[in-house]
C-alpha cells in the first residue's frame, strides 16, 4: 500500500511539473498578446494604420531567449525552411485565415532548416519586437532552433 501511495504521489508530481513546463511554453503567446494599437498615419501607405503599442511586460522580453510552442505556417511549400511563420494556432485557424489576431504569429529565422509538420513544435530563440515596419510581423524569433518536435 505504501508503494502505491508513493507511486501516485511521484506520478502526480511529475505530471504537475510537465504541465507547468508545457503551460510556460504556451503562456508566452498569452504574454505577447498584452498589446494595444494606436492609429497612425503611414507615409508609404498613404492612410492611417494600426501600430502596435507593446506593454511593459512585452517590452521586457525584447532581446531575451524564449521557449515557445506553436505551429509552422508554410510560406513556400511543405519543405524544410530556415525562414517561416510560426503561429499560436494551427494553419486552419491562424491569423492569415482570419481566425486570430496579428499578435498570434511571428517570423522565424532558424539556425538550421526546420521540416514542416502539422503538429505543434517547440522552438527556442531570441525574440525581437517590431512596431516600425508595417511590412513585417510585430514579432520575430531569431537564432531559433527546434527543441521538441
Amino acid at each position: 500500500m505504501k508503494h502505491l501511495i508513493f507511486s501516485l504521489i511521484l506520478f502526480s508530481t511529475i505530471s504537475n511539473l510537465y504541465s507547468q513546463a508545457t503551460n510556460k511554453e504556451e503562456n508566452i503567446w498569452k504574454s505577447l498578446s498584452k498589446i494595444s494599437y494606436k492609429k497612425e498615419y503611414d507615409e508609404l501607405m498613404g492612410f492611417k494604420i494600426d501600430k502596435p503599442v507593446f506593454s511593459e511586460s512585452v517590452k521586457a522580453m525584447q532581446g531575451k531567449e524564449i521557449i515557445i510552442k506553436g505551429y509552422i505556417i508554410p510560406v513556400e511549400g511543405y519543405k524544410s525552411h530556415k525562414e517561416f511563420i510560426f503561429s499560436a494556432f494551427p494553419y486552419s485557424s491562424c491569423f492569415f485565415c482570419g481566425g486570430a489576431g496579428p499578435e498570434t504569429v511571428m517570423e522565424v529565422e532558424a539556425l538550421e532548416g526546420v521540416k514542416y509538420v502539422a503538429d505543434a513544435i517547440v522552438l527556442k530563440g531570441i525574440i525581437q519586437l517590431n512596431d516600425k515596419d508595417v511590412n513585417r510581423l510585430m514579432y520575430k524569433l531569431v537564432n531559433a532552433k527546434v527543441i521538441k518536435q
